[in-house]
């Protein structure tokens, strides 16, 4: 019989620490009693924040540091090696964790996984991967920051992990659409490393569509969108004031005076679906794919219900595989 699959939760980093953190834990405990969780932070806190009726699947580890949001990454790298982040990665490390969940530092929580967990065989750099909602559900997009540049054979391999994690949750049996952003779909478009990129993913037995631009990602035509990171970053943030934007603007319209109001009051059912589909804290949780190792970054504001889903983020991909996955797919040769 197979152990069941365990998760460690770094509770300590972040904006709000274990005040938000272990209970988002103890949520996601209660609601998967066959998913082990150990719970990475300070004793003091454990005894503040972590109930004597924590469920039976959670365990406690004490770590004595904490990387903070403005640590530089070499220096949480060197000098906090027993931070709750370093200790929940060495979890994965020794395989005594499956995954792990932290809304630390972005890149002190890359730089540390990456010297601990190190690469997978046959992939150059870590991608950072998560999903945004559009017309046919949502689009999986990396790189979103790891890398601000990507050689065409980065972004080849990008294209690769992108199609392991939408494989799931593509019902089309020539596997996930993938599609390589610029700024054009003209095949004449973009610079020397997208047209080389674009060449290396024609042939690569993907099921790859060609380029795509910005309004593809929200559209229905494409499963993965890839791109380096400066771009991704660039595009997520837009997209995150974006939303924001429409939302100031719209409550600002509907309090605009009592026929307004009365307007918002009929048109609530419809406005809070709206809001749930496109609630950011639903998408929470980016995959940090390429590491030998399930790691998943919470954003660093997280509320109880963003971390507990950045939880489930973990548990999908420790349950599916996808480090093993990725090393099989690499494995196989581009068709020439």
């Amino acid at each position: 019989m197979a152990a069941p699959l365990h998760i460690a939760v770094d509770v300590m980093s972040g904006d709000h620490g274990p005040a938000v953190f272990v209970p988002a834990a103890l949520a996601a405990a209660r609601e998967q009693p066959g998913v082990r969780f150990t719970l990475v932070g300070r004793d003091a806190e454990r005894g503040r924040d972590f109930p004597a009726e924590a469920p039976a699947n959670v365990a406690w580890l004490h770590a004595a540091d904490v990387v903070t949001m403005t640590d530089h990454p070499r220096d949480a790298l060197r000098h906090k090696k027993d931070s709750s982040m370093r200790r929940a990665l060495d979890l994965v490390k020794s395989r005594e964790a499956d995954a792990c969940v932290s809304a630390g530092n972005t890149g002190a929580l890359m730089a540390t996984a990456h010297f601990v967990l190190k690469m997978l065989p046959g992939v150059e750099r870590p991608a950072i991967a998560s999903w945004i909602p559009s017309r046919g559900g949502h689009t999986f997009m990396l790189d979103l920051g790891a890398n601000a540049t990507a050689t065409p054979e980065q972004l080849r391999q990008f294209a690769i992990m992108g199609g392991v994690l939408a494989a799931d949750q593509c019902t089309g049996e020539s596997g996930p659409r993938i599609g390589l952003l610029n700024i054009g779909e003209e095949d004449i478009k973009g610079d020397e490393v997208v047209q080389e990129a674009h060449n290396l993913l024609g042939v690569s037995g993907l099921n790859y569509i060609g380029f795509v631009e910005g309004h593809d990602i929200f559209g229905d035509t494409v499963d993965v969108v890839v791109t380096d990171g400066f771009t991704g970053n660039v595009a997520l943030k837009t997209m995150e004031g974006a939303a924001r934007l429409i939302f100031e603007f719209m409550r600002e319209e509907f309090t605009r005076g009592p026929a307004r109001k009365l307007g918002a009051l009929l048109a609530s059912p419809a406005l809070r679906a709206l809001h749930s589909r496109l609630d950011p804290r639903r998408y929470n949780g980016a995959s940090m794919v390429g590491l030998n190792g399930v790691v998943v970054k919470s954003h660093g504001g997280a509320d109880l219900f963003a971390f507990q889903r950045a939880i489930e983020v973990a548990i999908h991909e420790a349950r599916n595989g996808v480090p093993a996955r990725i090393v099989e797919r690499l494995g196989s040769p581009p068709v020439t």
